[in-house]
């Protein structure tokens, strides 16, 4: 599964649980939380493998449930001694919903097993190339398919699933009041207003 693929999964998740639990929006840190927690796991792990050869596979640490429950319950109290639980939980929701995603991933995309081996590792592994490219090359093969794919017009129904998918969670930002965006304006205009109302000393006198 694409990163974006994985951040509109996270944040349609974590979105419709708030308006569930909460009867509320996701403010913009629990936003950017629970993107940056559904794209982590491919951060950490495709560098590694693709560009240094650290694993023989971009699933390995990141991808690890020995490595992302210990991860998620630490950031998880980290953010409730700091008074952000709920981005905490946005970060657990993020990471942790990354590992079954790519298991269902492979499934759909026509491997016809569920390979539980990419989210146990060292203890197993999912399927290694035996080759690697390097992390710009091998991203660019791999969209070159992910492109051929769409170009060529004959859609999946898993594929025409995430568009929809994608398109809903567009709009249910938009009407959660696109956060992150929405605190960046805030914050640029409130240093605008600074910058305009600063007059130096010797102007005042």
């Amino acid at each position: 599964m694409w990163p974006w693929e994985h951040a509109v999964m996270g944040y349609l998740v974590y979105s419709l649980f708030c308006h569930l639990y909460y009867r509320d929006s996701p403010r913009g840190l629990e936003a950017f939380a629970v993107v940056f927690g559904s794209i982590l796991p491919d951060i950490i792990d495709k560098p590694l493998a693709w560009e240094f050869g650290v694993f023989e596979t971009g699933y390995a640490l990141g991808h690890s449930v020995f490595f992302a429950v210990p991860l998620t319950i630490v950031v998880g109290m980290f953010a409730r001694s700091h008074g952000r639980s709920r981005a905490g939980l946005a970060f657990g929701v993020g990471y942790l919903l990354h590992l079954p995603a790519d298991v269902t991933d492979g499934y759909a995309r026509g491997s016809g097993e569920l390979d539980f081996g990419i989210m146990l590792w060292p203890l197993a592994q999912g399927e290694t190339h035996g080759h690697h490219h390097g992390f710009v090359d091998e991203f660019m093969v791999l969209f070159a398919r992910y492109q051929r794919e769409l170009l060529a017009g004959d859609l999946s129904t898993y594929i025409w699933i995430q568009i929809g998918m994608g398109a809903f969670t567009l709009l249910l930002w938009l009407y959660d009041g696109a956060p992150v965006l929405r605190e960046c304006c805030l914050g640029l205009k409130r240093l605008f207003g600074r910058v305009v109302s600063w007059r130096p000393a010797d102007q005042n006198r």
